[in-house]
């Protein structure tokens, strides 16, 4: 196994509450997947939760190092949870179009929040046979 890319992002919870009040559905329909609005707004802390998926989502960026660039959209990186409730991450579009030209076999990640802040780190390896 070979480390491809690290990537780490923090983000304010009260900055994406914001984002919600001031542009509702708009904002989340563009930044998270119909399933991640689902499992979001489910719980106890949505916008922990919402904040928790957005750093994911940087986090993946930083270790594919790419940013937004090459036709990436906020909906490519989808961050969801196994049946133990550990987050993954599923890339479509022009997110899994770079990793596999990079290489990247697997992403890992993971997410922490309180109140005030979300974390997430990541991880780009890819897996040599």
């Amino acid at each position: 196994m070979a480390v491809l890319g690290i990537g780490t992002d923090i983000v304010e919870c009260l900055r994406i509450a914001q984002m919600i009040e001031r542009h509702g559905e708009l904002f989340l329909n563009r930044v998270y997947t119909a399933r991640e609005i689902e499992y979001c707004s489910s719980r106890k802390a949505a916008t922990q939760h919402y904040a928790g998926r957005w750093a994911a989502k940087e986090a993946v960026l930083k270790a594919m190092g790419t940013g937004w660039a090459r036709g990436i959209s906020w909906q490519d990186i989808e961050v969801r949870n196994d049946e133990g409730g550990r987050p993954f991450i599923a890339l479509g579009g022009g997110a899994r179009e770079v990793c596999e030209s990079l290489g990247v076999s697997e992403m890992l990640i993971t997410i922490s929040h309180c109140r005030s802040h979300a974390t997430a780190y990541a991880l780009a390896n890819r897996h040599d046979d």
